[in-house]
């Protein structure tokens, strides 16, 4: 038995010691309500998400679980409280590709770091971001976009759930591979983004599966294509971007659990077991799937290799796009 094996068990026999020992943090936890700050207003994929997960967490643990939606600064606001709360397990977030691996490239000023100051618990889901327009612009294709936009240059706009949201950077990177200029209009939220795309007042959007899903169905956007590598399963009649003549085009949004570092090991474990059981109960993962989403699941490990993969691939993206938030 190797070294490394070794440390694994011994690893895992102290949790599971915290987790049953009478008196330990681990087993009392949780004693009391949680909070579960959402990063977007209401009505978007992260608060959606949230309170999914969240509700089936309060079940589990029959504690109340209060859901506090902090928008602002690209889920900034809403990383700053976490990462300044007590790591005792009682305050979670929502991470998202903003927060925890684009807004340090974007933003010039954070008061926190995502990487030092937040501990992964688990990657929940990933989906892909779907075009739309507003039925009013004459285009049916990703082609009549880039061909309309290039003979109105900044003369259309984009909504976006906030800057340095991924569907900002989405568009900026759509923006550079296509040699288009679009105007952009960032929003706390998807909520409040999508609002103003179905009154017109906005154009373009790259909006997520399970936020745009609705008004898809209601013929109230019209949708042009996905972001994903593949086609998705959920939307299968869709193109992606890459096959419109847009090659190695890809931008997902994913959403993963985090606490505040320090958080004791014992608590992240159990949070991470319980929401791997939770996305796996077939109305969850119906829900999920239904809504465009690849549920992921896994170790905190693997959440936080997963992020260190992400930081570099789209601080490129920034820099090569020039896109900047305040």
């Amino acid at each position: 038995m190797s070294k490394m094996d070794i440390r694994r068990i011994q690893a895992a026999a102290a949790v599971l010691m915290l987790l049953t020992v009478p008196g330990s943090h681990a087993a009392e936890y949780p004693a009391k309500s949680v909070r579960w700050v959402i990063a977007f207003s209401p009505g978007g994929p992260s608060d959606i998400l949230s309170r999914l997960i969240g509700s089936k967490l309060s079940e589990a643990f029959r504690q109340p679980f209060v859901f506090d939606n902090r928008p602002g600064a690209g889920g900034n606001v809403a990383g700053e409280i976490v990462a300044k709360s007590p790591p005792d397990g009682y305050t979670l977030l929502l991470g998202n590709n903003s927060i925890l691996a684009t807004n340090a490239s974007l933003y010039q000023r954070m008061n926190f770091d995502p990487v030092k100051d937040l501990a992964p618990v688990v990657l929940i889901a990933s989906q892909p971001n779907v075009l739309v327009v507003h039925p009013s612009l004459p285009v049916h294709s990703v082609k009549q976009l880039v061909a309309l936009a290039r003979s109105r240059p900044g003369q259309l706009n984009y909504a976006s759930s906030g800057s340095g949201a991924a569907a900002h950077l989405a568009a900026e990177l759509f923006k550079s591979m296509a040699g288009v200029n679009l105007l952009h209009i960032p929003y706390k939220g998807a909520g409040p983004a999508l609002v103003d795309m179905l009154t017109g007042q906005c154009q373009v959007m790259f909006a997520t599966a399970l936020s745009v899903r609705p008004h898809l169905e209601s013929k109230r956007l019209r949708p042009l294509a996905v972001t994903t590598a593949k086609r998705s399963a959920s939307l299968p009649d869709l193109p992606t971007i890459a096959e419109t003549g847009l090659t190695g085009f890809e931008a997902t949004t994913w959403h993963g659990v985090v606490v505040p570092a320090g958080t004791p090991q014992a608590v992240i474990a159990r949070l991470n077991g319980e929401i791997n059981k939770i996305v796996q109960q077939p109305d969850v993962r119906d829900r999920l799937t239904a809504q465009g989403a690849e549920i992921i699941g896994g170790t905190p490990r693997d959440f936080a290799d997963y992020i260190q993969r992400e930081i570099p691939k789209w601080a490129k993206v920034i820099k090569d796009s020039g896109a900047r938030a305040e």
